[in-house]
């Protein structure tokens, strides 16, 4: 198995919290995306420990802002 760089498992895992930031959990479907999501971070995570314990901060809706300005 190739070895996967530090930068490279912080960008994914930027990448999949940037995902959970966004999911709008509405049906079923998003509930699982979710799960995945979810998971692909904790093993993430076991690869770049320093990172594990991270929160995710949900920004308001930038697309609601722009409508009302």
């Amino acid at each position: 198995m190739a070895s996967l760089t530090k930068r490279f498992v912080e960008t994914l895992i930027d990448l999949v919290e940037i995902k959970l930031s966004c999911l709008q959990v509405i049906d079923r479907d998003d509930a699982k995306e979710l799960a995945a999501l979810e998971h692909a971070r904790r093993e993430l995570g076991t690869i770049l420990p320093e990172r594990a314990n991270s929160t995710v901060v949900a920004f308001p809706d930038a697309g609601a802002q722009r409508a009302t300005a």
